[in-house]
């Protein structure tokens, strides 16, 4: 099963993320299939780069995004786009 999840970089306090697709077995910060964007809470507004095209090709695989992520594809519009495309096929 292949999760699409949060991936810590950083020091203590400071940290940022990269959006990946990765198996769920697999440990947090191990390995990955995929990088599919970034994302950095700690600057004002927080800093998100999702690459759409990457989300729904993994979305459409059946990857199942954690909350967090979900919350900002959401956001980011790539959400709408898939239930969008589920719709017209």
């Amino acid at each position: 099963m292949v999760k699409i999840r949060l991936q810590r970089f950083g020091t203590t306090k400071r940290p940022f993320y990269r959006i990946v697709a990765a198996e769920a077995k697999k440990a947090r910060d191990g390995k990955y299939l995929e990088i599919i964007g970034q994302y950095d809470p700690t600057k004002e507004p927080a800093f998100v780069q999702i690459n759409s095209e990457l989300a729904l090709k993994w979305l459409g695989n059946g990857a199942q995004p954690t909350d967090t992520v979900k919350n900002l594809f959401t956001k980011a519009g790539v959400n709408a786009a898939f239930l969008a495309s589920k719709k017209t096929k």
